[in-house]
């Protein structure tokens, strides 16, 4: 007599694993909500929305620049000197025709810029909003007005740039010999210790910084509310993976620009691999925090509007005094035409 087969399966690898390792079953867990977010759709949407702001802000930089040419003269002829010592000819005449043309025409391009900018970054910081909140896999719409909608994102679209900004300026710092330059700078020589001390203190103040850039992210940018212990820790864990990042970044731009194509291509390839990336570091660490022990409460369902029970009537009129009429007519005709029938006697 043969034995039953087992019915039950043994679990599997990765059950195993989430079942010993309990920040294991974390990661899977945000890997799990991340995918059905659509977070690489989210990400690709950022990414968009970034690129398509750096218009504006080149047109802004610009602008700065023709303020800052025409009110250094001396800057300006050295600087068409210079043009027309490197490109002879007509291109160099025209190259200096359009830098004349830009520098007259730098408030309008300014004026324009900072508008467009202004639009193009409230939609950015809307649609980061809008990602974020996917994350937390339950979208709440609590609009609050449209004026004041708009001045909470754009405070915070001013203070995450600020904080970016920042936060590149100190990681560039961390290398060696932009290190040694700026000690040359201000007169101190021959420091082979100090110089990498400074620059690893550089990037520990830039991870610092992009920690605590994201945790406000997470904390405050999605339209739920979260714990700031949970969102701490995934902004440490975005920070990392975006320091790690930036300097692999800068390793491959350093490699890419040297020749021609890469030159063209290399900056706007590498700046859009570098906003998806981080699009992608914030997605997730914000799926990390959403599915934290302490933000998994269970959502208190309403109790659904009592039941209206209506009683459906239905009343059929019967037959009118004319309709009755004509039936007993129609009934008397056909029972004298049967009478008659039957009556009627066969011919011989």
């Amino acid at each position: 007599m043969t034995e039953p087969a087992e019915t039950d399966a043994k679990p599997g690898l990765l059950d195993r694993l989430r079942a010993r390792w309990p920040w294991f079953d974390h990661v899977m867990r945000a890997q799990q909500r991340y995918n059905d977010s659509k977070g690489d759709f989210y990400a690709a949407g950022i990414t968009y929305f970034t690129v398509f702001a750096l218009f504006p802000l080149l047109m802004i930089g610009f602008a700065a620049g023709g303020f800052l040419l025409a009110s250094r003269p001396d800057l300006l002829e050295q600087l068409e000197a210079t043009i027309r010592q490197t490109v002879s000819g007509d291109l160099g005449s025209q190259l200096v025709e359009l830098m004349d043309s830009a520098i007259a025409s730098r408030t309008s391009v300014g004026v324009i810029g900072l508008a467009t900018a202004a639009w193009a970054g409230l939609g950015w910081m809307a649609n980061l909003r809008e990602a974020l909140s996917q994350m937390w896999g339950l979208y709440r719409d609590e609009s609050t007005g449209f004026v004041r909608t708009k001045l909470s994102d754009l405070a915070a679209l001013l203070s995450a740039f600020l904080a970016i900004v920042v936060t590149v300026l100190l990681s560039s710092l961390g290398s060696t010999s932009v290190m040694r330059e700026v000690l040359s700078w201000i007169g101190i020589e021959d420091a082979p210790v100090l110089g990498p001390l400074l620059g690893a203190a550089s990037i520990l103040l830039a991870l610092l910084v992009a920690w605590a850039l994201f945790t406000w992210v997470i904390a405050r940018l999605p339209r739920e509310s979260a714990s700031l212990r949970s969102c701490i820790r995934a902004g440490l864990i975005a920070a990392v993976g975006f320091e790690i990042f930036k300097q692999v970044a800068s390793i491959y731009l350093k490699s890419v620009v040297t020749g021609p194509a890469g030159a063209t291509f290399g900056p706007v390839l590498g700046l859009m691999v570098f906003a998806y990336i981080t699009a992608r570091l914030v997605l997730f660490a914000t799926a990390w925090a959403a599915t934290a022990t302490d933000n998994m409460s269970e959502d208190l369902v309403p109790a659904p509007a009592p039941a209206v029970i209506q009683n459906r009537v239905i009343t059929r009129r019967g037959l009118g005094t004319e309709q009755a009429a004509l039936a007993a007519a129609v009934g008397a005709v056909g029972a004298w035409g049967l009478s008659r029938l039957f009556q009627r006697k066969p011919n011989r």
